[in-house]
């Protein structure tokens, strides 16, 4: 009797156990590249050499190099949906068409909705689609 009893036990704290790991790994966006710096998927714009990167710490904060301004965000993830908030850019006396570059990719970092990975890939969907390649230098 007390071995069936233990083994109902056990067979319940299992069964627990897998939905918790589950849980726990949807929540961490485990994919998502956090702790991690990624590099737009584009050329660099003419007469430049910079490409468009964003570190993103452990818990979402970003900082941007963008084609001419800098500045910083967060990124909230559940699951395949992102949230990105973009804080103050600094403004670097940026040509003209370089700032719209700018102005416009962080507004469809912003406008973005959804997030996919495939491998080193990071897709956004949104507004604009967006691909980053993290850096495995």
């Amino acid at each position: 009797m007390r071995f069936q009893a233990m083994m109902t036990l056990a067979a319940a704290a299992a069964m627990l156990a897998v939905p918790m790991a589950d849980l726990a790994m949807a929540q961490s966006g485990s994919d998502f590249p956090f702790g991690l710096e990624m590099t737009l998927d584009a050329p660099p714009k003419p007469g430049s050499k910079r490409i468009p990167s964003v570190e993103i710490g452990d818990k979402g904060e970003a900082r941007l190099e963008l084609w001419c301004k800098s500045g910083s965000g967060q990124f909230s993830v559940a699951g395949n949906t992102v949230i990105f908030v973009p804080g103050p850019l600094e403004d670097r006396n940026c040509p003209p068409d370089r700032a719209q570059a700018d102005d416009a990719l962080v507004a469809a970092l912003a406008a973005a909705t959804n997030w996919t990975r495939q491998g080193d890939l990071v897709s956004f969907t949104g507004s604009q689609p967006l691909r980053f390649r993290i850096n495995s230098n």
